[in-house]
């Protein structure tokens, strides 16, 4: 056994070691259908996590801020009306629809190509997938990242709806007509609660079993980078993450995650976890 200094030194050189710098990373989740585009853009998920990434090095590509790409000026740029461009779209036969559909589909092509080749560049892909907003890109870019064997650290948050029930129990037997009305646009939207964050059934074998998370765990961070409250914040407090993203994120900086091997009932090195390292040996 080395000495009692020796083994000292080498515990605060794994403490100190950053696994992730260098590493690059791109946040994937919902856009075109959530709430407010301006709200996402500024004050969503990925302002949170690219900060607290890039304090460890890591270089965080986001489909909000694209990186610029040299020799064509903001390709594929998105921002809070990029998806008014859809509104020329149409299904009338003859050459006026073709012409209307090919328009859109010329126009956002430059987004989906930067995009995706954000994710072929990253080593690893976060994504947010709350199972009540639609989104098609979001399972693209998880599909192209795990056909690659790359690690997708996938979020499924607590789903809930305080304000409809709320506005049941406001109704009740006072406005029946109003209540008739409520359950009708549940059925239509359809409006369906998720309390324990289970992802979609397609998810489960596509990502591995070990890369889901119920939320990112932000309340134990927000001191320190001084962020101001947004709603997934009262999410969280109301359904506090078993397993919260970021506490996961710090530990990677020291030592690579395992995976569960259902043969021989243990965990084993996660072989997905490629991080390059290009420094030239002395």
């Amino acid at each position: 056994m080395p000495p009692k200094k020796v083994r000292k030194k080498r515990g605060a050189r794994r403490r100190r070691r950053n696994l992730l710098k260098g590493s690059r990373v791109y946040l994937s989740g919902p856009m075109d259908f959530v709430a407010s585009r301006a709200a996402e853009q500024k004050f969503g998920w990925r302002n949170r996590v690219s900060e607290f990434l890039g304090r460890l090095g890591v270089t965080v590509f986001d489909p909000w801020f694209k990186p610029g790409v040299r020799g064509f000026h903001e390709y594929g740029l998105e921002s809070e009306k990029s998806a008014k461009g859809r509104e020329s779209w149409s299904f009338a036969s003859g050459k006026k629809g073709a012409k209307a559909r090919a328009s859109c589909s010329e126009t956002f092509w430059p987004t989906l190509h930067i995009d995706l080749r954000m994710v072929d560049t990253s080593d690893f892909i976060i994504c947010y997938c709350p199972t009540n907003i639609y989104s098609v890109g979001t399972p693209h870019e998880i599909i192209l990242a795990r056909q690659q064997r790359k690690p997708v650290l996938f979020v499924s948050p607590h789903v809930e709806f305080p304000a409809l029930q709320h506005l049941q129990k406001h109704l009740g037997d006072k406005d029946p007509k109003g209540l008739k009305l409520l359950q009708e646009l549940e059925s239509q939207v359809p409006i369906k609660a998720n309390p324990l964050g289970i992802p979609s059934l397609w998810y489960m074998p596509l990502v591995a079993s070990d890369s889901f998370f119920d939320g990112f765990g932000f309340d134990k961070y927000r001191k320190r980078f001084r962020w101001k409250e947004i709603p997934l914040d009262a999410n969280e407090q109301r359904h506090h993450p078993k397993r919260p993203l970021l506490p996961f994120l710090e530990k990677l900086h020291r030592r690579l995650p395992r995976k569960w091997d259902r043969r021989l009932n243990d965990f084993v090195p996660d072989d997905d976890w490629m991080l390059w390292d290009l420094r030239r040996s002395q």
